[in-house]
């Protein structure tokens, strides 16, 4: 897709963020059920489903690159904030996220502000009406929940139950709610590794809205899902959390968890 600048969108990044209360900013009465304001939660993990954005007859396919966490297990909020806005590609990069605009990015912004870190890329490209802020359009800056739910219209879904919905494992290694205490446990690897199954779960998410919305076709579909299973398979045994989600995906009985083309093919026309 080119933006409003002329440049082409030749990267998707499907990005999840896992924070903790900053407990600095936290006033100690705070009720323990309320969610933080977003300026007091400090980022422990960013991860992202990287992929090239391929065009062919005028439809798009995506090539899962990596599927990892910024930095290192050690890293303090700030290097993984600097790491961050360094790698955004602004105009070139396509982000994709779940309730993106509602808590992961303007965390990511704020944090940076609170650190005193330039987040240029997100300002930087497009115009008026196509930037990484403008919830309308989904060229740079696709918020899938919010694109699901009609900006508002339909009922918003949880990341894990759309997951589920369409044969995807969901969550895996744990939930939100779990994270602060796996942090204080010292399982920030753990904490890494919840927060790339969210990520996965995201991309094939992605990849179907594609579909849905003409963006692909189904050929681009089944050739994106299994490059997913690719890099999976690829990595699996190096990082076992990536045979989990693959093992309980294939496990689905859900109508098409992996492909489309058989499903549709095999379709009656309607008279």
């Amino acid at each position: 897709m080119m933006n409003p600048g002329g440049q082409m969108t030749h990267r998707l990044l499907c990005i999840d963020i896992e924070t903790v209360p900053d407990g600095e900013l936290v006033p100690p009465d705070w009720p323990e059920d309320k969610f933080p304001k977003l300026a007091w939660h400090r980022i422990v993990a960013i991860s992202l489903v990287e992929a090239r954005i391929l065009r062919m007859a005028g439809v798009e396919r995506y090539e899962v690159t990596a599927c990892r966490s910024g930095g290192e297990a050690d890293w303090d909020e700030g290097r993984l904030l600097r790491a961050f806005w360094s790698f955004l590609d602004p105009g070139h990069d396509r982000v994709a996220t779940w309730n993106g605009r509602g808590f992961d990015l303007p965390v990511l912004r704020l944090r940076a502000m609170v650190h005193g870190i330039p987040a240029a890329a997100w300002y930087s490209a497009g115009d008026k009406w196509t930037n990484y802020s403008s919830r309308y359009s989904a060229d740079m800056h696709c918020d899938l929940m919010d694109q699901l739910a009609d900006h508002g219209a339909a009922s918003r879904l949880g990341l894990d139950d759309m997951a589920h919905a369409i044969g995807l494992p969901g969550k895996v290694g744990g939930h939100g709610s779990s994270v602060a205490r796996m942090v204080e446990d010292g399982e920030i690897e753990a904490v890494r590794a919840y927060c790339e199954a969210d990520c996965l779960n995201l991309f094939a998410l992605y990849v179907r809205w594609a579909l849905l919305t003409g963006r692909t076709d189904r050929a681009g579909h089944d050739a994106s899902m299994e490059s997913l299973v690719a890099c999976l398979e690829r990595d699996r045994e190096r990082r076992p959390h990536f045979g989990v989600f693959l093992d309980a995906w294939r496990a689905s009985r859900r109508p098409a968890p992996f492909k489309v083309s058989a499903i549709v093919e095999g379709m009656k026309t309607l008279p």
